[in-house]
């Protein structure tokens, strides 16, 4: 293959629209623009999105995106922080009491790391698949 012989597929690439070249081709006077207005004067060019002066639609929108607005609510917790507490028996109570979780999270997920050596009951909480090995491992107990 040599890059100055690529030609398009047989039958895939249309000629040019010629326009103003009469009535005979359908295209002739106006050439498809219609009769008056912006859009068919030369140059008659506005951005994308513009409503003649009317507020855009992008800009009517409320901004909220892909940002969940419960994000703070749920609160990551190490395996290193449930060696720390001394209280066997955790929840989330415990957990806004020692420090670690923020006073308003409304859950908490322990995530595996560190480590963990001592046997821990954790109630309520939310636990990653590596935390609840660990959890178990170490002879510790969950319950919902």
């Amino acid at each position: 293959m040599q890059l100055n012989k690529i030609k398009p597929a047989v039958g895939s690439a249309h000629a040019r629209r010629r326009v103003g070249r009469g009535i005979g081709c359908g295209l002739g006077k106006t050439c498809g623009r219609g009769h008056k207005g912006q859009k068919s004067r030369s140059g008659g060019f506005h951005k994308v999105g513009f409503e003649g002066g009317q507020m855009p639609l992008q800009r009517r929108l409320p901004k909220r995106g892909f940002v969940s607005l419960t994000r703070f609510n749920c609160a990551q917790v190490r395996l290193s922080d449930l060696e720390k507490i001394a209280v066997d028996n955790i929840d989330l109570l415990a957990l806004k009491q020692a420090g670690i979780v923020p006073a308003t999270a409304l859950v908490a997920k322990v995530v595996l790391s560190g480590e963990i050596k001592r046997s821990v009951k954790l109630q309520g909480l939310l636990l990653s698949k590596g935390a609840l090995a660990a959890v178990q491992a170490a002879g510790g107990s969950i319950t919902d």
